[in-house]
């Protein structure tokens, strides 16, 4: 059962009624573009059952589904569109944390977008962060993103991806690399056949990163 919240924007589902979520770590779920808030929902049964997982919708309106901030393609794109995006999502953020024992982010696709993107602007705020098939934003050196303090702060981020996902750009994969290699502690793990999804082996792998990097502690 998920329990909807609709009092604040945006719109989230939670794994657990409110009564239980104090004092649990927090797991916010960022869906991929065209999607919504209940897709990556199907993935709880496969997570640490001590976290509260929070599946968050993103705020345009993209098809049937919705997307943080429009495709790099689309002439509307730009770095400020996914900087709104940004500080939107770690305001809801912050309405919540303090309920919780920390803050984790797992992003799928352009979710995982966002999922960086919360770390550089905040990079004390997180406990860890997961990607899934996605990509970090070429920030082009933009104060907003600080990096540096985040490449000090060693963050634990999980990366997977197939080398045959031919959805996200080699430009995108080839800057997230080097990326996220200069600045985090990287777990890259990849996968054949997944293409530009998730599969169970995966969600393995997810749930022991976060029980090692999340729940030790």
């Amino acid at each position: 059962m998920t329990f909807t919240s609709t009092e604040a924007q945006p719109t989230v589902l939670w794994s657990k009624p409110e009564a239980e979520r104090k004092g649990t770590p927090l797991l916010v779920l960022l869906h991929g573009y065209g999607s919504n808030e209940a897709d990556l929902m199907g993935l709880a049964d496969m997570l640490p059952d001590d976290f509260t997982i929070a599946s968050v919708r993103a705020g345009e309106q993209a098809g049937p589904g919705f997307a943080w901030f429009p495709l790099r393609t689309d002439i509307s794109y730009s770095l400020d569109s996914v900087k709104t995006s940004t500080e939107e999502i770690a305001a809801w953020i912050d309405s919540v944390k303090g309920n919780h024992s920390s803050v984790t982010l797992l992003g799928f696709s352009q979710g995982m977008c966002m999922a960086t993107s919360l770390a550089r602007h905040r990079p004390a705020d997180f406990a860890a962060v997961v990607g899934l098939s996605g990509f970090a934003v070429d920030a082009e050196g933009d104060a907003f993103f600080q990096d540096a303090a985040l490449g000090e702060a060693k963050l634990p981020v999980f990366w997977g991806r197939d080398q045959a996902d031919p959805v996200i750009p080699e430009a995108s994969i080839e800057f997230t690399n080097k990326w996220l290699r200069d600045h985090s502690k990287l777990t890259k793990v990849l996968y054949t056949g997944i293409w530009h999804g998730i599969n169970a082996q995966e969600m393995a792998h997810v749930k022991e990163f976060l029980q090692m990097t999340v729940l030790a502690k």
